[in-house]
């Protein structure tokens, strides 16, 4: 996405008061959502994840940036149960959930999208909706023998999946293959198809990777919407320019390790999170001014959106 691109809608209402006590990383939360202790993963003795602690915020859109190789979608995989972690422990909403597999994960109200879209290709738009609703009658082999025991559930579903559709411009695809959509197509497929099972959070990775910047207004609208009807939304995102101006507040990642959380500009402005963004380009002056390092830091980031 292009750092020139900005949501249509005016500026989103930020949440605040969302920390109890000093900012730092692992800083408490008022009414945190997901609580993570200790989480550590490994791959062949590179440590990928190191989180001693982390919160995320109830009912506020929270970004998780940092550098290519941070660590950001392995925790994501991690808080999900797509990946299992050598130690480490985590509650959503009350409820411990290492251990727990994804697709149980999913049915408790934490659901998530992926960097590379996963729709089933050679099913329907509206099809690949419906399977995305939880508690589905016809699932069940024996009832299945019996539609008159579903099928009003069945009709409900596509109801609910037309609507969806519709609310993300999708509808006039709805017969059509997955495969036929475009990549931001498929980005708004995911999205939509998340919001069938009803959930609680949604972790969007890397929203905008890959989006034409046609339907980038779109999604962004569709992200804060998620927040309007109740939900809290956890992402990972590259794109500085989104992050500033949708995110409530931010979690910085960087060589597996939380470095540094708060609001988008004071973020933006911490020496942990310049260092972790400057360390890795042996071209920029380390040796600099905080004052120059921030405005290398922006600098490099807008960069990275245009590219």
């Amino acid at each position: 996405m292009s750092s020139e691109a900005k949501p249509t809608r005016g500026a989103p209402v930020k949440s605040t008061n969302l920390h109890i006590g000093e900012i730092k990383p692992g800083v408490a939360k008022v009414d945190p959502i997901i609580v993570a202790d200790n989480v550590t993963r490994t791959f062949g003795g590179l440590t990928a994840v190191d989180v001693e602690h982390v919160e995320v915020p109830r009912n506020a859109i929270t970004a998780l940036i940092g550098p290519n190789g941070a660590g950001k979608t392995t925790l994501f995989n991690l808080l999900t149960g797509f990946d299992k972690p050598d130690t480490g422990s985590w509650v959503f909403d009350g409820t411990a959930l290492a251990g727990i597999p994804s697709f149980k994960v999913s049915r408790m109200g934490q659901v998530r999208t992926f960097q590379l879209t996963k729709a089933l290709n050679l099913l329907s738009v509206l099809d690949n909706m419906k399977l995305g609703a939880k508690g589905q009658k016809g699932e069940n082999m024996f009832r299945a023998l019996l539609p008159w025991t579903w099928r009003a559930q069945e009709e409900q579903i596509e109801a609910k999946a037309i609507e969806l559709l519709s609310r993300f411009k999708l509808d006039t695809k709805a017969e059509d293959y997955a495969a036929s959509l475009s990549g931001g197509q498929r980005k708004l497929l995911e999205m939509a198809r998340a919001l069938m099972s009803d959930p609680q959070l949604v972790m969007l990775d890397e929203p905008m990777a890959g989006v034409n910047p046609a339907l980038t207004q779109s999604l962004l609208d569709h992200i804060l919407d998620l927040k309007t009807q109740g939900m809290t939304v956890l992402f990972v995102e590259h794109d500085m320019q989104m992050v500033r101006h949708i995110a409530d507040w931010v979690i910085v990642m960087a060589e597996g390790k939380i470095v540094a959380e708060g609001p988008p500009e004071a973020v933006m402005a911490n020496p942990a999170v310049i260092d972790a963004y400057l360390g890795s380009h042996h071209d920029q002056d380390l040796g600099a001014t905080e004052e120059e390092n921030v405005v290398a830091m922006k600098e490099l980031l807008d960069a990275d959106d245009e590219s």
